[in-house]
């Protein structure tokens, strides 16, 4: 017992002068590459095997054909473990340099080409699951970047849009205060009135462009309340009623069920107005704008359905894009194209969803919200 303790203990000395040669060995290597360090971890283990047998055959425990025979099974096993390592070194190595250059293509702004490793390799499988991470978050960069574009486009034509709906009313201010001023203005109060439509015109747009900019910075106060679907659509009809009568266009509520909903009045109101103004613009004289409301499971589903005569389905995806006027029928015949922008960010700040489709006769706007619990 006492001989196989001391064999015991010379073996663990041996060994661990070879591990601790072996971390010395990695820590030189630390920074080459990873192959390099699986070489010197299999090249330990035999080492380590060998240190403990010589230490074994110095103490005499081991006669000298014992340690010919242990020393030639520790080189056919060295030359084994280096050869696997290398093998393994050489497979992760490639995997590696296959994701570098994929990485390095995403930093580029290109796709990221998918990582397939050699079957029944579960190394490279690891590595595969890393660059599925990378592929799917080369996916996300790219649609972003789409969303940039997209939003930058927006915004240039907006400026564009904003640019010349200002110049056209200040052209007109400047000719009356001129007119005024040069006492040339054959009726003063027609021209006073004029003045004050075409400022409450502009104040109006710069609002919507504030509250769009709140709702791009999503810094948009909402004070949620529970309200009956059936009050909001009632006052917004209420509202847009004289518009209506104006144009010669019937407001028909009648498809409105009173569900609850958790949302700020005054924001949903605005919702609402715009759809409704929106619908009342572009329907003829002698047509129907109708508006509706329904539960489908656990969402509240608010309807505005106008006569436009529809919308070209190249246009349907821009409508509520900021600016966006759309062309032939749907101009409208004054606005900077942000009603329908206003609309989707409000909507989307009470969690819920705006969208758009072509009926017979016209289109419907559907404003998707959660229902009250």
């Amino acid at each position: 017992m006492r001989d196989l303790l001391v064999i015991a203990l010379y073996a663990a000395g041996g060994a661990a002068v070879a591990g601790l040669l072996g971390a010395w060995a990695l820590r030189l290597l630390r920074h080459r590459s990873l192959a390099a360090s699986l070489a010197v971890v299999a090249s330990v283990t035999v080492a380590a095997m060998l240190a403990g047998t010589l230490s074994v055959a110095w103490a005499m425990f081991l006669s000298s054909h014992d340690l010919r025979v242990e020393v030639l099974v520790c080189a056919a096993a060295t030359v084994v473990s280096l050869a696997v390592a290398a093998l393994l070194g050489r497979r992760v190595m490639s995997g590696s340099r296959a994701l570098t250059a994929a990485t390095r293509a995403l930093g580029d702004g290109d796709g990221l080409t998918p990582f397939a490793p050699p079957p029944h390799d579960a190394l490279n499988r690891e590595l595969a699951d890393l660059g599925r991470e990378l592929t799917a978050t080369s996916a996300k960069l790219a649609a972003s970047r789409d969303r940039e574009r997209a939003l930058e486009s927006s915004r240039r034509e907006l400026v564009a849009w904003i640019s010349h709906d200002l110049r056209t009313p200040l052209a007109g201010l400047r000719a009356m205060a001129e007119a005024l001023e040069d006492g040339i203005a054959d009726d003063p109060a027609r021209y006073y009135v004029q003045i004050r439509a075409e400022v409450e015109r502009l104040s109006g747009m710069v609002g919507d462009l504030f509250e769009l900019s709140r709702i791009q910075a999503g810094a948009l106060p909402l004070s949620p309340s529970r309200l009956s679907v059936y009050d909001l659509v009632g006052d917004a009809i209420a509202g847009a009623d004289p518009l209506a009568r104006e144009h010669g266009v019937r407001l028909v509520g009648d498809g409105v069920e009173p569900v609850p909903v958790e949302v700020d009045g005054r924001e949903m109101t605005r919702v609402l107005a715009n759809l409704l103004v929106n619908a009342i613009h572009r329907t003829p004289a002698d047509g129907t704008v109708a508006v509706a409301a329904r539960r489908e499971d656990d969402r509240v589903v608010l309807s505005v359905t106008d006569g436009c005569g529809g919308i070209p389905p190249e246009d349907l995806p821009r409508v509520f894009d900021t600016g966006w006027r759309g062309t032939g029928a749907r101009t409208p015949p004054a606005g900077a194209g942000l009603g329908l922008a206003i609309v989707r960010g409000i909507v989307e700040a009470h969690r819920g969803h705006a969208a758009v489709s072509n009926v017979p006769g016209g289109c419907r706007f559907d404003v998707t919200l959660p229902a009250a619990g």
